[in-house]
């Protein structure tokens, strides 16, 4: 009943002066707005940002490595075995590309229950012959399958159908820039020529668009099967394997495991992708800081409100503490007024951004490294409206805090008396 009481007091002193309380509540209600909206647009930019690469990039990588012998013939002889020695200019071990015995390692990754899905592939440096000109590139050899379901190979290829690389023999999905450099079109004929010099006639079924210009001018894909033609290699012949696990954060202790396992080169995608990281969480700190100033803005403007209240209203909190009201009633009821502001000012706050967020992803977004993103991408994420309110009521509550405490340490006798 005295809480009912107290609520009633302070809903009275709230209309008394409502058009300052209004205009706290704006306050609240245009920070709350901008944070979730900056929050949102910029997470989302990060998803877009990240899934350039992420997307295509395999949270681990098995390969083989070109690099020197570890063991060196100086270190062989007895003679200088127990010492240190220096060598120059050591030249990369002769070897194959290849990992041995890929088909039981993909057994083995596809039975291991950390795994979300594997991927074959043969990386084939190229030279695509256009006239007299060559042009220097990548062919890579994919599972079209396993490619679209685990790295979305098909959402960029934006003309031609990605299925196509499987069902029609001696075929090339072209990057856009390689396409560009041919003046190549869909059903067209493409001579392919490798290092050795094996050359081999590969018909246009796709463009592909990663929306990285560089790398669209030199990649292309084709499947397994013509990559391994088109080398002159048998077809247990892969250069990579390709994995996709359940839970990212495993990616780097997996690596060392299977690399360890496998007797192969492993890289993790921590590793080989830390500087998008990097990029992501600077830029969402950045909107976090900013929609938290703003919020702390706001909360200013309500204790300025609730100050020139309790200015005015000495009297009133007087005559509340002579009826018998304590200091912690009438600290109570000046918390209820700041927590009434930054409650209806969150609310609206929510309810405005979500929808300045909805008019966000409506805007056209239109480029050409990005063909299949239309509108500008927008998180709607469900923590950033959480954070929104919860740091709405801290604020409000910070900012009634020292105010109504004040008013809690009005003494009655001098207020009555001055009067």
């Amino acid at each position: 009943m005295k809480y009912l009481l107290l609520a009633d007091i302070a809903r009275s002193l709230l209309l008394a002066r409502w058009r300052q309380s209004l205009v706290a509540a704006i306050g609240v209600t245009f920070s709350i707005t901008m944070f979730i909206a900056l929050l949102g647009f910029m997470n989302g930019l990060n998803d877009l940002l990240d899934g350039l690469i992420l997307n295509r990039t395999p949270h681990v990588r098995l390969y083989t490595d070109i690099k020197p012998n570890a063991r060196q013939p100086v270190s062989l002889s007895p003679d200088f075995r127990e010492g240190y020695n220096f060598i120059r200019s050591v030249k990369s071990s002769g070897g194959r590309l290849e990992l041995y015995n890929s088909a039981a390692i993909l057994q083995a990754l596809r039975t291991d229950p950390r795994v979300l899905g594997v991927a074959p592939k043969i990386t084939a440096p190229v030279l695509y012959n256009a006239g007299t000109i060559d042009i220097t590139g990548t062919v890579s050899g994919i599972d079209v399958v396993a490619e679209s379901s685990l790295f979305f190979f098909s959402d960029y290829v934006t003309t031609g159908r990605a299925l196509d690389l499987k069902t029609v023999s001696n075929s090339i999905v072209l990057g856009k820039g390689v396409a560009e450099k041919l003046l190549a079109d869909i059903g067209d004929v493409v001579q392919v020529t490798t290092a050795k010099g094996e050359r081999l006639p590969l018909k246009v079924v796709g463009f592909f668009q990663s929306g990285i210009q560089e790398l669209d001018k030199v990649q292309s894909y084709a499947s397994i099967a013509t990559a391994q033609k088109l080398l002159g290699k048998p077809n247990n012949y892969i250069t990579d394997i390709q994995i996709k696990l359940k839970e990212l954060d495993r990616a780097p202790a997996v690596a060392r495991e299977y690399a360890q396992l496998f007797q192969a080169d492993a890289e993790d995608i921590q590793t080989a992708n830390s500087q998008f990281e990097t990029g992501s969480f600077v830029r969402t700190l950045i909107s976090y800081v900013v929609g938290i100033t703003l919020l702390i803005v706001a909360g200013f403007g309500i204790y300025n409100i609730l100050n020139m209240m309790i200015y005015e209203k000495m009297d009133t909190i007087a005559i509340l503490k002579a009826t018998g009201f304590s200091g912690s009633d009438v600290q109570k009821i000046f918390l209820g007024i700041a927590l009434s502001i930054g409650l209806l000012g969150g609310l609206l706050g929510l309810a405005f951004g979500f929808s300045l967020s909805l008019l966000i992803d409506q805007i056209p977004f239109n480029t050409a490294a990005l063909p299949t993103v239309k509108t500008y991408p927008v998180n709607y994420n469900p923590v950033f409206y959480t954070i929104g309110i919860v740091f709405a009521l801290i604020t409000t509550y910070m900012a009634g805090f020292f105010p109504a405490r004040k008013a809690s340490k009005v003494d009655p006798v001098i207020i009555i008396r001055g009067k």
